[in-house]
């Protein structure tokens, strides 16, 4: 099973002030703030990347959301053959969505078309062509190889009815770009169907946090400069009342082909090409689910800076961190 290399990792780390430190072995622990407060902290790997859970309760869900993580995987992952995505992108037209598929299609239409397309979840096959996916890598991709790639995407091609998706079989179904989002919002339900009204839940750098912190205060989190040269310093902090945060950027996750020229992780779906523009970091919040957010990112890192900045005009319900480099290279941000 390869679900180690599940989702595609947000390229900007948010940092949390409350001492949530990384690890790589599972671990639980309750009420590392203070007695009184009766959080539980749990964390470990999933999709690839880390997760960090905190809530108010002192009950241990690890449990279940071991279930869940395995569950989620088993319907969107890519990555595993037979998986529920894998079957009906291998065009087995017997397989019968679930509730996860039909909730990352309809989220997907929605965005798509607010994005006019920078959102695709059907450029798949130029994602691992240029070797950020789960398939194979295809060097120094020419514009001819470009151009034949850009005929296997297209949204719009892609029909759920009966709770069965039907699509070309050239076309690839994949919702890497925002799988890490839609996983916390899970968690984040489960939560409060236990009725847990205070708790943060963070995948891979994308975040969901309703109500406060073990410090009674609504939760803090920092994002990153986009520093390329590996190092870490903190941009502004960001406090989240009720709401859902996703970042993504370009300057870590990328490749240099033998021509020396950067292939970034984010693909432009209206060009099928992999270049970094000015815009250099996008961090979008808003009051509901992770998924949107996430998917708005990585949207507006396609669509790059001044488009971005129209269509948040007709969107006032998203907040925005935006880094970018000015003419003269200089880290300027946008915000509002």
């Amino acid at each position: 099973m390869k679900s180690a290399q599940y989702f595609l990792g947000c390229c900007i780390v948010v940092l949390f002030l409350f001492n949530c430190e990384s690890s790589k072995k599972k671990t639980s622990e309750i009420n590392s703030f203070s007695k009184r407060s009766k959080y539980t902290k749990l964390k470990g790997p999933v999709f690839g990347t880390t997760y960090h859970i905190t809530y108010k309760d002192t009950v241990n869900f690890q449990k279940p959301f071991d279930s869940i993580f395995a569950a989620f995987n088993h319907s969107l992952s890519t990555y595993i053959p037979n998986s529920i995505i894998s079957k009906i992108n291998k065009g087995d037209s017997t397989i019968i969505a679930d509730n996860y598929i039909i909730e990352a299609f309809k989220k997907a239409k929605k965005i798509y078309k607010e994005s006019d397309g920078y959102f695709d979840p059907t450029i798949g096959k130029l994602i691992n062509a240029y070797g950020f996916g789960s398939g194979k890598e295809q060097k120094n991709l020419t514009k001819e190889e470009v151009s034949v790639l850009l005929e296997s995407k297209g949204f719009e091609k892609i029909r759920l009815k009966d709770r069965k998706i039907s699509k070309p079989s050239n076309i690839e179904f994949n919702v890497n770009a925002f799988a890490k989002g839609l996983g916390i919002d899970v968690i984040g339900r489960f939560l409060e169907l236990k009725n847990v009204q205070n708790y943060l839940v963070e995948i891979g750098g994308e975040i969901r946090a309703r109500g406060k912190n073990p410090k009674d205060k609504f939760w803090k989190v920092a994002i990153d400069d986009p520093n390329t040269d590996g190092t870490r310093s903190l941009s502004r902090l960001i406090e989240l009342n009720n709401q859902s945060m996703a970042t993504s950027g370009n300057y870590r996750k990328f490749k240099l082909n033998t021509k020396g020229d950067k292939i970034v992780h984010t693909v432009n779906p209206k060009t099928g090409l992999a270049q970094e523009s000015n815009l250099l970091s996008v961090s979008v919040m808003k009051q509901g689910d992770c998924a949107d957010v996430d998917a708005y990112a990585t949207a507006f890192l396609a669509m790059g800076l001044e488009k971005t900045k129209t269509f948040l005009q007709n969107h006032p319900e998203l907040k925005v961190v935006l880094l970018f480099a000015d003419d003269k290279g200089e880290i300027k941000e946008f915000s509002n």
